[in-house]
């Protein structure tokens, strides 16, 4: 019979995982992998020291760590007794293990590696898996929890990825968990060895290469005493075997209470814990950008979320076929923001999210755009993250630069635009900012500007005079090509195609259809052009509806509707 362990002839290496702390490490070389060797030693608790003449080029980190102190360099050519005299006292100055980053062409590779197998010095030479004793896993660690991936020198770099996706399946603060379900374990023998229920010292975790023991799932009869003595251990380990991960992952120090409350009233069985509401619901808070209007613009993510919230907190200008989608279950706040009162219609919020994150609800802030897009995302992140409540921010498909494109603008163009600004139209307590200056090759996006177009474009096309007569930036030109684009991506998207010279008083004449942005430069025009007009308008937008079938009679067939 093979043996399981047998692949194409060779058997599987075995795995370890060695406490390094106080280790003596000799790097031979000063290349890129040396720095990498030595990193690790460092992150290990181990002492690298490297040997290499002083005439070879050293890598910068090397030097970093060199002129610290955090490693020691033998400016010199390697020789056989460093093995045996570099190493630390109390293992008679043998080193601990070997890194030759010269790889395996090198003659100085295979010498070493022949030095170190006879002194049973652990060796690793790079490129040369014959040459090696060990090889260094790609690690993934998380407190405790430290995970290793090998392809036995075949993968190449499959192991990096195969360790990356190993660990993205993992839920988040995993390593947290393990350090109090391992506090937690202690305490319970501690408390079992002072009511005289175990003896001995306590052994700490078993080992992590054997699994649970046959007699895992007895039951514990009142006539078994020595089962008895363990009882509270065993009801622990069913926990850790059974409880999902996600679950475990988020369990505080006041679940733990309420979990031992629970065991102390009878309910010790695992299964019978996992299926009552013994975990304290941690509220959940969401960010997320609503797009420019259309709800098709909207992202899965941000779908799913007004799907599953609790209580939605929306900006006023999210679109109402946006907020069509939420479900009517659904708790609804949309801001009371009107001028003047931003401010406090933006307080009034955050405390409505934390009352309800208090409540373990689940909370999904809606916001216009993109939320980091002049939507304040960044500042309200940082008010519930100083409360508590760590932000899931989703990204939003901004008008900024949506808004163009559904104008027929493209923002870059080959020979006319090659670069885009983003800029909004009112600062701080309603300020002006200060306007860019002129760029010929730039398109600008203002956003939150036409409440105050008059003013803005009086800004781009006028320079102020210092007082010693110099001029701190260029005017814009009043024939720069314009557009003012509202609701876009809507069916009752408007686009006004104009110059700088001639937009205040086109948008005096048309009037107002919020919410809008103000476009600037020579892209503007290279698509569509006014053709001598002092300004075009254009109305509406179905650019969505080849996108979603018409259902009529010559899709159906029978009583079975097909789309095409």
């Amino acid at each position: 019979m093979k043996d399981a362990s047998c692949d194409n002839g060779s058997r599987a290496p075995l795995l370890m995982a060695m406490n390094a702390e106080h280790q003596v490490h000799l790097i031979i070389g000063t290349n890129p992998l040396a720095a990498a060797r030595c990193a690790k030693s460092l992150e290990v608790g181990a002492k690298p020291i490297i040997i290499a003449p002083d005439t070879v080029d050293v890598h910068y980190t090397l030097t970093e760590r060199f002129e610290d102190g955090s490693a020691q360099w033998i400016r010199r050519a390697f020789q056989d007794d460093d093995l045996t005299t570099l190493g630390r006292e109390e293992v008679d100055h043998v080193v601990d293990m070997v890194f030759v980053t010269l790889g395996g062409s090198d003659p100085l590779s295979s010498h070493v590696s022949k030095l170190c197998r006879r002194l049973r010095i652990p060796v690793n030479v790079s490129d040369a898996p014959d040459l090696c004793s060990f090889s260094l896993l790609s690690t993934y660690s998380d407190g405790p929890l430290h995970i290793g991936i090998t392809t036995s020198g075949r993968g190449c770099k499959l192991a990096s990825r195969l360790r990356r996706e190993i660990s993205a399946s993992l839920p988040p603060n995993l390593g947290t968990a393990i350090d109090r379900l391992g506090a937690v374990r202690r305490r319970l023998w501690a408390e079992d060895y002072a009511a005289g229920l175990c003896d001995g010292v306590f052994d700490g975790d078993d080992d992590d290469s054997t699994g649970q023991k046959h007699t895992f799932n007895n039951l514990v009869t009142e006539h078994d005493k020595s089962a008895a003595k363990t009882r509270r251990m065993r009801w622990l380990s069913q926990i850790c075997e059974y409880w999902p991960l996600r679950k475990l992952a988020t369990i505080t120090d006041s679940d733990i209470e309420r979990i031992l409350q629970a065991y102390c009233a009878g309910k010790e069985n695992a299964s019978e814990l996992n299926g009552i509401a013994l975990l304290s619901k941690k509220g959940k808070i969401v960010l997320a950008g609503s797009g420019p209007g259309h709800p098709d613009l909207l992202t899965r993510a941000t779908y799913h979320a007004i799907q599953n919230a609790e209580i939605i907190l929306a900006d006023k200008l999210v679109p109402a076929p946006v907020l069509d989608l939420i479900p009517r279950r659904t708790e609804v706040h949309i801001a009371r923001k009107f001028p003047g009162n931003a401010d406090q219609a933006q307080e009034e919020f955050m405390r409505m999210g934390i009352e309800a994150l208090r409540q373990g609800r689940y909370v999904l802030r809606l916001k216009q755009g993109d939320p980091y897009l002049y939507g304040r995302g960044g500042e309200e992140f940082e008010y519930f993250r100083g409360e508590g409540f760590t932000p899931l921010v989703l990204p939003g498909i901004t008008s900024a630069l949506s808004a163009p494109l559904f104008a027929d603008i493209p923002a870059t163009h080959r020979g006319v635009s090659d670069q885009v600004l983003v800029c909004t139209g009112t600062g701080r307590k309603g300020a002006a900012p200060e306007p860019p200056t002129y760029v010929p090759t730039q398109t600008v996006v203002f956003l939150m500007a036409l409440h105050r177009l008059s003013a803005l474009v009086e800004s781009l096309t006028t320079l102020p005079v210092a007082d010693d007569g110099s001029r701190a930036r260029t005017a814009w030109p009043k024939n720069t090509p314009c557009a003012i684009v509202e609701r876009a991506s809507c069916t009752d998207q408007r686009v006004i195609r104009s110059t700088l010279e001639h937009v205040c008083l086109a948008f005096e004449a048309e009037g107002s259809r919020p919410p809008g942005l103000l476009i600037v430069g020579a892209s503007c025009h290279v698509l569509h052009q006014p053709s001598g007009q002092k300004w075009i308008v254009e109305e509406g937008f179905r650019g969505f509806d080849e996108l979603h079938p018409v259902l009529d009679e010559s899709m159906m067939d029978g009583s079975v509707l097909k789309a095409s």
